[in-house]
Formats: structure tokens, C-alpha cells, sequence
């Protein structure tokens, strides 16, 4: 996987704080995900190994467009590039 980041996003809001019901088509798209697995890193110029700045288990941010969506076990996830990831969230 090298410097590839295979993310779960978090499920979208089905209800407003006001307890309306959504439907599929008006919910927003989610760009929170939590890291399921990182690869070991990618290798830089001089040959040296950069390591994933992400660890399994921490939430992330998602840019709008882009990762590669994979099915495991009937489940949804997605590959990034460690690069390619916004941020991560600290509790």
C-alpha cells in the first residue's frame, strides 16, 4: 500500500438537530472517516522512508472528490494518499 491511507467513512446525518428526517438525496457528503489501515510509507528521493502521518484509529478529514473506493466483506471504504488527506481531528 505503501503511502496509501484505506479509510471507513462515518454514516450521514439522517436527522436535522431539529428532528427532521432527511432524505438520501438532500444528506450532505460526509468527509469524516476513521483510518482503518496505512501502508508503511513511501520512499524519498535520497531512498530514506517517509512514514504515513496518520495512525489506525484516528478521524480524519477528506477532501470532496477523490479516493478509490473499495468493498471488503460488503462493507464500504476508501484508499487515499496520505498526502491527499486533509487533516485529522484531535480529541
Amino acid at each position: 500500500m505503501f503511502d496509501r491511507v484505506l479509510v471507513e467513512r462515518l454514516a450521514a446525518e439522517t436527522v436535522t438537530r431539529g428532528g427532521i428526517m432527511l432524505p438520501e438525496k438532500s444528506q450532505a457528503k460526509v468527509l469524516q472517516a476513521t483510518v482503518v489501515a496505512v501502508g508503511p510509507g513511501s520512499v524519498n528521493q535520497k531512498g530514506d522512508m517517509q512514514p504515513v502521518s496518520v495512525k489506525v484509529g484516528e478521524k480524519v478529514l477528506l477532501p470532496e472528490y477523490g479516493g478509490t473506493k473499495v468493498i471488503l466483506e460488503d462493507k464500504d471504504y476508501f484508499l487515499f494518499r496520505d498526502a491527499d488527506i486533509l487533516g485529522k481531528y484531535v480529541d
